[in-house]
C-alpha cells in the first residue's frame, strides 16, 4: 500500500567465518602476547574494525620490514605471497596466519597448476592484496585478467595448457562472463577443480538480488576497499534497484536518498560487524522505516579453527547476524 515505509534486510549479510577468525586472531594475539601485535596490511577491509583493533593496541604496516625483529606480526585474511612469508622469517618475526582457508585454497590450486606448467589466468583486481598472493605462488605463471573486456585481449603462450582461478571476493555473474569470454577464445580453458569465489560472497549476491528487486533505494554497509562490499552496489543496481549506495556509517546516509523512497533494502559487506548495521536501521527508523522485514536466502553454519599458532581447540563460526 501506498505510503507505507519499510526495510528488506538481507540475510546472510556481514560477517563472514574467515573474517570473524582473522578478527578473532588478532584480538587472541593481543590477549596471549601483549600489545603491540603487528598487522601487515588490514586484517580485513573494513575502517571500524581496523579501528577497533587499533584501540587495543594493534599496528597496522603496509610491509614487514617495518616490523621490529622478534615482534609478532599477524598476515591479514587476504594472504600473502611466498616472498612475505620469506621476508617475515628473514627478520626474525613470529607470524601468525589469519589468510582465509578459502584464499589458501586457492594458493594450492596455483602451486599445482603451475607445478604442471598450466598458464593460470587470474579473474581479479589488479593491486587487490589478495590477487598479489594469490599471484605471488606462481608469478610466472599468472596473468591477471580484471575484467569481461579483458578476456578479450589477454595473450597466452599455449591455448591447450589454460586454466582460470578466481579472487573470492567477486561478482559472481561477471566472472562467469569473463570466463565465458576466455573459452570462446581458448576452448581448452580448464576450469578450477571448485568454486573460488567463496560462499559468503555468492550467499550475499543471492540475498541482496532477492531483496533489490522490491527496493526503491539499497544501501550496502561496508568499506570502500571492501571488494565484496562494492560488488554488492553494483549486483543491487544491475538486479532492480532503483538506487544504491554503499556506507561506512549510518550518519552517511544522505536525506536525499530517503525522499520518496518506500522499500529500502539493507546489507553488509562479509568484514562489516553487525553493529554498524544496527545503526543503519536505527537511523532509518528514526527517518520512519520502522517496519523491518528480514529475507534470507541461505543458512551459513562454515566455522574454521583459529590459526595453529593461536589454537586452544576452539572452533570459529560468523558472529550473530540476527
Amino acid at each position: 500500500m501506498s505510503g507505507h515505509k519499510k526495510v528488506l534486510l538481507a540475510s546472510p549479510r556481514g560477517y563472514c567465518a574467515g573474517v570473524d577468525r582473522a578478527v578473532i586472531a588478532v584480538e587472541k594475539a593481543l590477549e596471549r602476547f601483549g600489545a603491540p601485535v603487528y598487522v601487515r596490511k588490514q586484517i580485513v577491509h573494513n575502517i571500524h574494525v581496523v579501528t577497533e583493533l587499533e584501540a587495543q593496541g594493534a599496528i597496522f604496516v603496509d610491509e614487514v620490514d617495518e616490523v621490529p625483529t622478534g615482534a609478532h606480526v599477524v598476515f591479514s585474511a587476504h594472504g600473502v605471497s611466498p616472498a612475505v612469508v620469506s621476508a617475515a622469517s628473514d627478520r626474525g618475526l613470529n607470524a601468525i596466519d589469519a589468510t582465509c582457508p578459502l584464499v589458501t585454497k586457492v594458493h594450492r590450486e596455483a602451486v599445482r597448476f603451475a607445478r604442471d606448467d598450466f598458464e593460470i589466468l587470474l579473474i581479479g583486481h589488479d593491486g587487490h592484496e589478495e590477487v598479489e598472493g594469490t599471484a605471488g605462488e606462481a608469478p610466472d605463471h599468472v596473468t591477471v585478467v580484471n575484467s569481461p573486456d579483458e578476456a578479450d585481449t589477454v595473450v597466452v603462450k599455449d591455448p591447450s595448457k589454460v586454466v582460470w582461478l578466481s579472487q573470492t571476493t567477486l561478482s559472481v555473474d561477471e566472472t562467469m562472463e569473463t570466463v565465458r569470454r576466455l573459452r570462446e577464445r581458448f576452448p581448452q580453458l580448464q576450469d578450477p577443480p571448485s568454486d573460488d569465489i567463496c560462499y559468503a560472497t555468492q550467499n550475499r549476491q543471492v540475498a541482496i538480488k532477492k531483496v533489490a528487486a522490491d527496493a526503491d533505494l539499497v544501501i550496502v554497509v561496508g568499506s570502500a576497499n571492501s571488494s565484496n562490499s562494492v560488488r554488492l552496489v553494483e549486483v543491487a543496481l544491475e538486479h532492480g534497484a532503483k538506487a544504491a549506495y554503499r556506507v561506512d556509517y549510518a550518519d552517511e546516509i544522505e536525506q536525499s536518498w530517503l525522499d520518496g523512497v518506500e522499500t529500502v533494502g539493507v546489507t553488509s559487506g562479509a568484514s562489516v560487524p553487525e553493529v554498524l548495521v544496527q545503526e543503519v536501521l536505527d537511523a532509518l527508523s528514526g527517518a520512519g522505516f520502522r517496519d523491518v522485514e528480514q529475507v534470507r536466502t541461505a543458512e551459513e553454519d562454515l566455522m574454521f579453527s583459529l590459526p595453529k599458532e593461536l589454537r586452544d581447540g576452539r572452533a570459529l563460526g560468523g558472529r550473530s547476524r540476527a
